[in-house]
């Protein structure tokens, strides 16, 4: 899975092999001739990579490298195509000549297919454990079971791993060319960064009950007064911040009806066009209001991808 029109974050080479999960003497054997991922959810999941790649590459350990992290419960990833397990283990990270600890979200658009697809199975998983390790159910402590790929409780009560569905939607005028618009806005929860403001695609959680398309609808016109049509699906990648799925959208509006944002979800909302995002783009000042200059999301994030989608005209 790569290639220009995929996000980021969607790229991987693991066969997840799912059936070695609940085969305890197949993990007990795999993990002895493993390739390990050491992250560290006391730094917000950080990596290391060698500082000398290009492009980064992850730092990936033997089991009998890895002193002082006996208490740290190995999680089954899966196999590379040549057949080596994968597993991550949540601990500090080791102090390694020629290395530097990363965050995924910095530098996940970075990382070779192999590496992403790791990173972020790793980061996805860990997060999920650290939040579940009481039973919802019974609310009795909860053990890792089926190579980190369920919690059991004392009384055989068992939950798996979960991601939050979510929609994010680039929201355009459906005009071919430079003067082409497209709407974004910045959330009212963001922190201000001093001459900067930050803008980006739509977004919100896929509410129960409701498909993708309708949270689209919904939430578009909640967050910013516009309705929307001709939607179409753009692709999907985890957003492992702690856990989202991001379904991924590219919608058609109206810039004429009038943009009324939610002053709860939104704090400026506009249209800016294809010349406006080139410059800012390519490092141009594009003036957001009050003495503030335009930035947009991160490269590893599926807004971004969205983003290139509408610009380069794969609408």
């Amino acid at each position: 899975m790569s290639g220009e029109l995929t996000p980021p974050l969607a790229r991987t080479t693991l066969d997840r092999a799912a059936h070695r999960r609940t085969d305890r003497d197949w993990l007990a054997q795999a993990w002895q001739r493993s390739r390990v991922l050491v992250l560290d959810s006391s730094r917000e999941g950080m990596a290391l990579v060698r500082t000398d790649a290009n492009p980064p590459a992850l730092v990936l350990r033997e089991p009998a490298e890895l002193d002082g992290i006996a208490d740290a419960a190995p999680l089954f990833l899966g196999l590379e195509p040549d057949g080596a397990p994968v597993f991550a283990v949540d601990a500090p990270l080791p102090d390694l000549p020629g290395t530097r600890a990363v965050h995924l979200r910095d530098i996940g658009h970075l990382l070779s297919d192999r590496d992403a697809g790791i990173f972020t199975t790793a980061l996805a998983l860990v997060n999920w454990h650290l939040g579940h390790g009481w039973s919802p159910r019974t609310g009795h402590r909860t053990e890792i079971d089926e190579g980190g790929w369920s919690r059991v409780d004392a009384q055989g009560h068992r939950a798996w791993p979960r991601t939050d569905p979510a929609m994010i939607v680039l929201v355009h005028d459906g005009v071919d060319g430079p003067d082409g618009r497209c709407l974004l806005g910045n959330n009212a929860t963001w922190p201000r960064t001093a001459g900067e403001r930050r803008y980006s695609c739509l977004a919100g959680y896929v509410e129960p009950g409701e498909s993708a398309e309708a949270a689209v609808l919904r939430e578009v016109h909640e967050e910013v007064g516009v309705a929307v049509e001709r939607i179409g699906y753009a692709g999907s990648q985890a957003w492992p911040f702690p856990g989202s799925l991001m379904l991924g959208f590219l919608a058609e509006a109206d810039p004429k009806v009038p943009v009324r944002v939610d002053p709860t979800e939104i704090a400026y909302a506009r249209w800016f066009t294809r010349r406006e995002v080139g410059a800012v783009l390519a490092g141009r000042a594009v003036d957001a209001g009050d003495g503030d200059r335009v930035i947009l999301p991160p490269p590893s994030s599926i807004a971004l991808f969205l983003i290139h989608r509408w610009l380069d005209g794969h609408c």
